[in-house]
């Protein structure tokens, strides 16, 4: 169950990096939303490490 968990939200962490990306690359990236999903990713990494 753990392990499931963890590689859910490793899986999680990877798509908002993925979003990041995509974002960036846009001609004119949208800051605020970048903001809130680097927000987001790390919220998800610190979970991940107090597993």
């Amino acid at each position: 169950m753990e392990q499931s968990h963890v590689s859910a939200l490793q899986q999680r962490h990877a798509g908002i990096d993925r979003q990041i990306r995509e974002e960036m690359n846009r001609p004119l990236p949208d800051l605020a939303m970048i903001q809130s999903l680097k927000k987001r990713k790390l919220r998800i990494k610190e979970e991940i490490e107090h597993i």
